[in-house]
């Protein structure tokens, strides 16, 4: 990114036509850029009737000018909002006449880095900034809501707060040993690393069945050709989007759609059947259904209900990655004359239902549901990122080996400190050039 002291500027609002278009500045001393603009001094956030002009005076929009004084701003600079009509060619050329007198185009997430390093945010609320804006369902715009309003960084912020009251007990031994303080109270220490690895591993709980809202779960349905792949599929999202034929290997190639279940998306995969062919295309199928049961979370073998697990359908399984969460999805069960009905059993979930009728597909729904942790679409989760994760994980890692130091004081203290490093690259405390680059790099421009 260009110098910090640079002023930058950017179409903010989103690409097409629309009733209104915002060109938004930051920088210093804006407001010789905003009487370039306007032709008037702006007052303090006060929308003001404006017309924008080139620089031979000529009308460009006619529109409203605000100007939010340093430091009470998104970016804690000056910010210069020009709100205008929505269209792209009167918006450009707003935008080329903030360049003309002097700003620079901003770069993706460059106003946000901006707040960040002016510490008007942190990182993690810069971060849910994006989620807000990417949010797919209500339940992940709610709960990206929370941890823009610093929820998420109030408990890594009250973590690193008891992490530093532990470590100013434990290194005051090796600070002030001719005081005799070595008669560190053992029993205590362990009792405060006891408690904050338990608020650790529930913050990392809580913040793996958040990022279930952010990226969704990957769903796939596999299973031998026709035993109704498709037609589950089409029963799960609603709608026919699958040809659904009593013709084995109708499906060739995989279909990916996107479903919520209270609140929770669903990239539901159907798949060609699994089975051994000589069939050019169909074994180009074949083989991408198995690379999308490697990318899964989720498996869903599907069988035929009226002649149940077969030799094939366990060769199946038994190729299937251990790791991986799998439901045995009894189908046909108004042919078989079962009624629907859930079995958990040792090997996982087992669920009998009809994708034609739709008897116990709620059963399917709910099983998932579970198998992605999430309890309610109101619960006080946080929209997390993977190194948010990885952070967390790194830090009950540690405090684990802290709690088998506690006779050495001087490798629990490091210990700690390492643990304290990690919880501040959460909120950026902590935080690499590369890694900030990194993350704003994925944000839209003008954001």
């Amino acid at each position: 990114m260009g110098a910090p002291s640079d002023t930058i500027a950017a179409v903010a609002t989103a690409q097409g036509r629309a009733g209104i278009g915002v060109v938004r500045v930051s920088g210093k001393n804006l407001q010789p850029l905003a009487a370039g603009l306007t032709g008037k001094a702006l007052p303090p956030r006060v929308a003001t009737r404006a017309s924008f002009r080139d620089a031979d005076g000529r009308p460009i929009d006619d529109g409203i000018a605000l100007f939010f004084p340093a430091p009470g701003s998104y970016t804690g600079e000056d910010v210069v909002e020009l709100q205008g009509h929505g269209g792209p060619v009167v918006l450009q050329m707003l935008l080329r006449r903030c360049l003309e007198l002097g700003a620079r185009l901003a770069e993706p997430g460059e106003f946000t880095r901006r707040a960040f390093l002016n510490d008007k945010l942190d990182l993690a609320q810069a971060e849910s900034v994006a989620d807000v804006i990417e949010a797919a369902t209500e339940a992940a715009a709610r709960c990206a809501l929370r941890s823009l309003r610093g929820e998420f960084s109030a408990v890594i912020g009250n973590l690193a707060t008891q992490l530093v009251d532990l470590r100013a007990l434990v290194e005051a031994t090796l600070d002030f040993p001719e005081e005799e303080i070595d008669a560190l109270d053992r029993k205590e220490v362990a009792g405060r690393l006891e408690k904050l690895s338990r608020e650790v591993a529930l913050a990392l709980e809580r913040s793996r069945r958040g990022s279930v809202l952010r990226s969704g779960l990957q769903v796939v349905l596999a299973g031998q050709p026709n035993v109704g792949k498709s037609s589950l599929l089409n029963r799960l999202a609603g709608e026919d989007l699958a040809i659904v034929t009593e013709i084995p290997g109708t499906t060739r190639d995989a279909l990916r759609q996107t479903i919520q279940i209270e609140g929770v998306p669903m990239n539901i995969i159907d798949t060609a059947g699994l089975r051994d062919t000589t069939d050019r295309v169909e074994a180009i199928g074949v083989a991408r259904a198995w690379e999308a049961i490697g990318n899964a979370d989720i498996l869903l073998l599907v069988v035929d209900a009226r002649s149940g697990l077969a030799s094939a359908d366990h060769a199946i399984s038994g190729r299937v990655p251990e790791k991986l969460q799998r439901v045995i999805v009894f189908n046909k069960a108004d042919l078989a004359g079962t009624p629907p009905r859930t079995e958990k059993t040792a090997d996982g979930w087992q669920i009998h239902l009809s994708a034609k009728t739709g008897e116990g597909i709620d059963l399917l729904r709910r099983a998932l549901l579970s198998l992605a942790g999430w309890q309610s679409a109101d619960e006080d989760v946080f929209m997390a990122r993977e190194r948010h994760l990885s952070a967390l994980q790194r830090t009950a890692e540690t405090l684990e080996r802290a709690g088998t130091e506690l006779a050495r004081s001087e490798l629990l203290a490091e210990e700690l400190r390492l643990a304290q490093r990690e919880l501040g690259t959460i909120t950026g405390e902590f935080s690499a050039d590369e890694l900030l680059g990194e993350i704003f790099a994925r944000f839209c421009i003008g954001k």
